[in-house]
Order: C-alpha cells, then structure tokens, then sequence
C-alpha cells in the first residue's frame, strides 16, 4: 500500500522537474542562440519479491516477481547542435555561425564558449560580447619582415583588440605603378608644336602629393615620339628642382620594367675583398678572382661569394639592381667591385642595362597603331620609370619610391586632331597607386571571421580575425547562463589556440542574429503530457490514500 504512495509521490517530482524544463524552454523562446533542452524518465530500482527460477523434470520454471517504485529523472539533454534561425539585425557587430562552432570569450580570465553573436566595441576598441562585456578573443595580424606582407598569426587566442589608436589610420604609402591610357594623335596641334601636355599624380612614402609634367612631342618619323619630363611640381605647386634630382629610364636589353634599388650592405667579418679578389676565412681560405673576363657566374661558389656580403644566394645578390630577369653578369661584378674590406658603401648600377635622363622614345607601330617600345621598337620594353632622389645622393633621406609607368595601353590613332592620352596612378588591376594617410571609416567582418578597416585614402587594412572552438562532444558542454558553456571532460578540452570557422565548412554571417530554436509547437504538446502526467500520479496518492482510510476503519 506504501509503495503506490511514494510511486505517485516520484511521479509528482519527475513531472515537475519536466514541467521546469518546458517551461524555461517557453521563458527563453526568445534569447538569442538560446539552445532548448529536453528530459528523459528512468524507472526506479525494483522490489523483488521472488527471484525466477529454472525449469526442472517436474516444474517449469517461473518468472521473477518484481515490484517498481516509482520514476526517476534519467537525463536532461541539450539540443546545441541545432541551429536556430536567423534573425536580421543590420548591426555590423552581429554574427551568426555556422556549423557546429562556437565564439571564443573570456570571462574572468578563463576561456567560455557561446553561439550569441551580439557584438560590439568598447571605449578602449575591444570587440566584446552585448549582454555580459566578455571579451571575443581570437587572432591578431602580423608583418612578414621579408616580404612586408602582414597576414594572421594563429597562436594562442587573444583579445581582439580592434579599433586601437594605431588602427585609427592608415598608414601613407609611396607609389610604385602608373598606367598610360588613351590616344596621342600626330595630327594635334600640341603634338606638333609645344608637347601634349601628361601629367601624373603620386605619393611618397610619407603621403606628400606630387604632380609630375610630362610632354610628349611628335617627330619627323611617323609612330615616333618624344616624351620628356620638364618638372615634377609639390602640393602646393612649387618645383621640387632645387631638392631632388629626377629622371625617367628605360631598359636596353630584354627586360622591361627594370627600376635601381639602393642598398647598404658590409662585408661579413673574416671576409677580405680588395674589389678583385675574394678571401674566405678558414683554413685553407678559398680564394675568389672576380672580372668580367674571367668569371664564370655559374659556379657552385656563386652563393658563397653572396654569403660573404650578407645575402641568402647569388639570386638574392642579383635583386640588389631589382632586375626581374636577365640580369647581365657584369651588374653583379660591378657590384661586386663597390665594396672593399674596410667600409661600407651604398652599391648602385646605372649607366650598364639602363638608359636615363629627361626624355625617352617612344614607338608605335605604323600599320595597327598600338605600342611598341620604349626607347626599343622590339615589344619587350613597354614601360619606363620615373626615379626621384635627393640632390645630395643621400639615400636614407629619400621618401620617394620608383615609379614604374607602363605604355602598353596607348594608341597612336587619328581622332580628329584630339589626343586624349592620360596617365593615372596605380596600374590596370589599381595596385601601386599609393596614398595619403587615411582615417578609419568603417569595419567590414568577413565569412571567415576576418576583420578589415577601411580608411577615406582608399585603403584596407587587416585587423584580426574571430577564432572559434569545436568539441568533439557539444553535447556535454556546462551551462553557466548568459548565453556561455564552459568546457568538461566529457565535452573535450579545448587547446587554446582555436579554428578558422572554414576549415570545416562553416562560416560567419554579419548583421545577422542565431534565434532560440525552441519549437513551440512541441513544448505546447510536451506541456499537455505532462499536465496528464502529473494529473495521473497525484490520482495514485488519492486512491492510495482512500485504501488507507478503509484500512483503518476496520477497527470501528
């Protein structure tokens, strides 16, 4: 007669418990990447009144006699791998991911995890979470010493740290490219007479305008030209003659956009080298003879001559003149011979593989009109450079970069005595154009998590990109409320470092919000069982106890 009882009395509890459940699932049906949750009834430990027994010659055998008491919560499971719907914001700052990941943040020094992506940014820039001020954590860029690109270090997962004074701005930067484009008409009367007037604006590398005059003036051959620099002119148009020195070159032999490239380079200690010979330290000492005659560039030991003066390899050494390819061998002896064992001198080649000076030919081919050549009817050399320099040779104080300016894109037809060609910075794809310093004007976060600034001089800049954590087992990750979990054993540890939210297949939305995924349709129905439940077991309790009430009137 008891049993019933506190049967019914588990039934009670069990039922409540589930009632919890639903109803926290109604509460948060609303919270953003809010996970609903479920739960699952185990019977309680039976009775066993007699035990089963086995058949015999003269019995069969008879079942166990058991008792049950009652119903237990068995589990309450969490459906996090269920993905809510979107919900669309319009704030830069709210993410939505994808798959089964989750945000990295930090809360009081330790690592927790969370699908609300409702973001924004600190007084001191930091990207943080809306509801509780937790720091979103991940990876922060940085620049390649050799080749200056700056790209994302994944290490150990740090605050981002996003809009710092230093990302405030955009750093200037010196142009490099230019590109030619339009129609020089021989006809024009500016061609003919005074020079059709080019000019081209640039940078250097402090983020100072400069307007460089170029003319291009008609000869006695047809699709020949002259184009020649007269001044290069400052931001607030005065000539930069009495401070710089500045010429245009092109390239003689078969390789076009060639540009110097200064340096300062000391021969390595235990080296000598009287601009002829070459001696390695060791016993025994190698020794090199360098001449134009002599030399053989093939060599194995060419990279052992390079190493004595600080380069990696003989092809590194060749970049000193920056030749693309080609490089003739007597650059690099000429090289080679600016050194000596006791100083340490700026190595710079001119006068061998370039032409230079404040005019150059051009060639345009007579029967199609395109361009042919600078200084060289053969088609390799379609571009020139512009070179700036200080007038006292000083290289450490020249903020200006070279300026390649390709022709490729000029014709040379009859538009009616109107020459329409022009010279704009930066080449065809709008690389090389170089810019001011830049103010920041907005932050873009893209599907895999990386964050960009971009800044009035047109410029993007890498700021750091969102980390996220996976877990072998979601499932058994621990609710601390506010949206986060907290790692378990069962859950799987998580390394510190993080994933790139692509690697597998997931990726990030912006201005789009995770919604609960209650569904509920189904708490509604849950809510009925469970209302009949509860109903059920507390008849038990009623009808247990009107059998006690009997049980005890007998004695009247």
């Amino acid at each position: 007669m008891m049993r019933s009882l506190y049967s019914g009395v588990s039934g009670l509890k069990t039922h409540q418990t589930k009632m919890d459940v639903i109803g926290n699932n109604i509460a948060n049906v609303n919270t953003v990447a809010y996970k609903s949750q479920s739960i699952t009834f185990s019977e309680l430990m039976y009775q066993t009144t007699q035990k089963a027994s086995g058949a015999g010659e003269t019995k069969a055998g008879t079942n166990a006699k058991q008792i049950g008491l009652g119903v237990a919560s068995g589990a309450i499971s969490t459906a996090i791998t269920q993905a809510g719907s979107a919900q669309s914001t319009g704030n830069a700052f709210d993410i939505k991911i994808t798959g089964d990941s989750f945000f990295i943040v930090e809360s009081g020094g330790s690592n927790l995890f969370t699908r609300d992506g409702s973001f924004y940014v600190d007084a001191a820039g930091y990207l943080a979470m809306s509801s509780t001020g937790n720091f979103v954590k991940g990876w922060l860029p940085k620049e390649d010493p050799e080749t200056g690109s700056i790209d994302i270090v994944k290490d150990s997962v740090k605050r981002l740290q996003i809009l710092s004074p230093e990302n405030m701005t955009s750093e200037p930067q010196a142009t490099t490219k230019a590109n030619v484009a339009g129609i020089i008409d021989r006809n024009d009367p500016n061609v003919l007479k005074d020079g059709y007037p080019m000019n081209l604006s640039f940078y250097d590398n402090l983020g100072y305008a400069y307007t460089a005059k170029f003319k291009i003036t008609g000869t006695d051959e047809n699709g020949q030209y002259t184009l020649a620099i007269s001044d290069i002119m400052d931001s607030n148009n005065d000539s930069i003659k009495d401070k710089f020195d500045f010429e245009i070159m092109s390239g003689d032999t078969a390789t076009p956009t060639v540009a110097l490239r200064q340096r300062t380079i000391s021969i390595k200690e235990g080296y000598t080298f009287d601009g002829t010979t070459l001696t390695t330290p060791g016993t025994p000492a190698q020794t090199y003879t360098l001449g134009t005659d002599s030399y053989d560039v093939s060599t194995p030991d060419r990279d052992a001559i390079a190493k004595a003066f600080s380069f990696d390899s003989w092809d590194d050494m060749k970049q000193l003149a920056n030749v693309s390819n080609g490089a003739v061998d007597e650059d690099i002896l000429a090289i080679l011979g600016a050194f000596d064992s006791d100083t340490s001198r700026t190595a710079e080649v001119t006068g061998m593989q370039y032409t230079s000076g404040t005019a150059v030919k051009l060639y345009y081919d007579e029967a199609s009109g395109k361009f042919k050549g600078v200084n060289d009817q053969s088609g390799n050399s379609l571009a020139f450079n512009l070179s700036v320099k200080p007038a006292d040779g000083n290289p450490e104080t020249n903020p200006f970069e070279i300026v390649e300016i390709n022709m490729a894109d000029s014709l040379n037809f009859n538009n009616e005595k109107n020459s329409t060609i022009s010279c704009t910075s930066g080449d065809k794809d709008g690389f090389g154009t170089g810019c001011a310093i830049g103010a920041m004007t907005g932050v873009a976060i893209q599907n895999d998590g990386k964050i960009y600034g971009a800044y009035d001089n047109g410029q993007t800049k890498l700021l750091g990109q969102i980390a996220v954590a996976k877990f072998s087992n979601a499932s058994g990750l621990e609710k601390q409320g506010d949206n986060l979990y907290a790692a378990t054993r069962n859950s799987g540890e998580f390394d510190g470092i993080g994933l790139d939210i692509t690697s597998d297949g997931g990726y990030m939305q912006t201005g789009v919000l995770e919604m609960s995924n209650v569904d509920l349709s189904s708490e509604f129905t849950d809510m009925i069982t469970t209302q009949r439940g509860f109903q059920a077991n507390s008849r038990i309790i009623t009808v247990s106890d009107t059998l006690l009430e009997e049980l005890v009137n007998l004695k009247r």
